[in-house]
């Protein structure tokens, strides 16, 4: 990495936690980029040089955490070893923790609302694309270990029933008042273990294969 990039990712990093801090203390966006950069004594173009608005910003946010995720998870030599399942649930795990660090900011800008609004926040359309594509080799790899099911026209949805998981999740966590969110981290275990009972070989699945079997065999 050279001087210049390490200079641009500094600034940028600054702006994050400049718009973090804002909103934690004044609990609203900043007018503008314009008293936004006045305050952080920066040229108002050096802010265009990383985010186009502060919804951009916002992106950022959730990236850094599904970029802190991935990067814990992977530090992790056992992790490598875990079933699919497994995997999921550590994903999980590890992204809620990531997730408290920002707590504060995360209740002021979705506290109140917890996406009930129709309209998605465009915000998180990155790291849905990302988890997305994170579950889809989880899912594959659970396919070739027979702990996911392959079923037509179902299979290919698997990875949208996550995400919506991924919701439910961040939804449960924004209200959960448990000690330690004890109650978060049996939501994630409880839903993680009924999706990949659905997505698992069902008794359905095995009398099916059976029936194939016999009328194969006559």
């Amino acid at each position: 990495m050279t001087e210049k990039t390490k200079s641009q990712k500094t600034e940028k990093n600054k702006i994050i936690d400049a718009y973090i801090n804002h909103i934690l203390e004044t609990g609203n966006e900043p007018a503008s980029v314009f008293k936004f950069t006045k305050e952080l004594k920066m040229q108002e173009a050096a802010f265009y040089d990383h985010f186009s608005n502060f919804e951009s910003i916002k992106k950022a946010v959730w990236a850094r955490v599904y970029e802190a995720t991935l990067a814990n998870l992977e530090s992790q030599e056992v992790y490598k070893s875990y079933s699919t399942r497994e995997k999921l649930l550590g994903f999980y795990f590890t992204w809620v923790e990531e997730l408290k660090s920002r707590r504060s900011y995360l209740l002021a800008v979705y506290g109140d609302t917890a996406f009930k609004d129709k309209n998605f926040p465009t915000e998180l359309k990155e790291f849905k694309r990302s988890f997305k594509d994170f579950v889809n080799e989880l899912i594959l790899e659970g396919k070739e270990t027979e702990e996911i099911a392959e079923r037509p026209y179902l299979s290919d949805r698997y990875d949208e029933a996550l995400w919506l998981q991924v919701l439910f999740l961040f939804r449960f966590w924004l209200k959960d008042d448990s000690p330690a969110f004890e109650k978060t981290d049996a939501a994630i275990e409880k839903s993680v273990n009924l999706a990949f009972d659905l997505m698992g070989k069902s008794a359905v699945d095995s009398f099916v294969d059976f029936a194939k079997f016999l009328f194969q065999s006559r």
